[in-house]
């Protein structure tokens, strides 16, 4: 909230959540809901600024990411995730 837009490379994990808003935003997100195994249990594409509800039930975490991500990388509901740590901080 309040950022104008998410930079290509970059994600925001929001931990423990199962949904989210967009109110307040100034562009569109996509958003995954993974559980504990990291698997992509829903997702939404590029929801648009000031909405007020998406989320899966049973999700245990929820990724936004800059629109267009999960087209450009076919991501689907069931994918398996790997996470790694990033050596770089913001």
């Amino acid at each position: 909230m309040g950022r104008t837009g998410l930079a290509a490379d970059t994600g925001l994990i929001i931990y423990p959540e199962w949904s989210v808003h967009t109110f307040f935003m100034r562009f569109p997100i996509d958003v995954l809901f993974l559980d504990k195994q990291d698997r992509v249990m829903g997702l939404r594409a590029a929801m648009p600024p000031n909405r007020p509800y998406a989320g899966a039930w049973g999700a245990r975490y929820v990724i936004e990411l800059p629109a267009g991500v999960l087209a450009a990388t076919g991501t689907q509901s069931g994918d398996q995730l790997i996470l790694t740590p990033s050596p770089h901080r913001a």
